[in-house]
């Protein structure tokens, strides 16, 4: 019964094995990218509230509105 539920007396698939590797690698992979991506995007916000346009509008001296 147990060698059926394995597939073979040689133990798990080497084929099977591979792939999980190569799962866990891409994996790494993708955490990696999402930590290098985050970290850029808080870049990008930061950058964006220090040069926002809005901020640097002087409205003290703002011309008035042609009606």
């Amino acid at each position: 019964m147990a060698k059926a539920l394995l597939g073979y007396v040689g133990g798990p698939d080497p084929r099977l094995l591979a792939e999980m590797r190569r799962l866990q690698q891409r994996v790494q992979d993708l955490e990696s990218e999402l930590l290098r991506m985050q970290a850029e995007n808080d870049a990008l916000t930061v950058a964006s509230r220090e040069e926002s346009l809005l901020s640097s509008i002087d409205v003290t001296h703002a011309e008035p509105v042609l009606a």
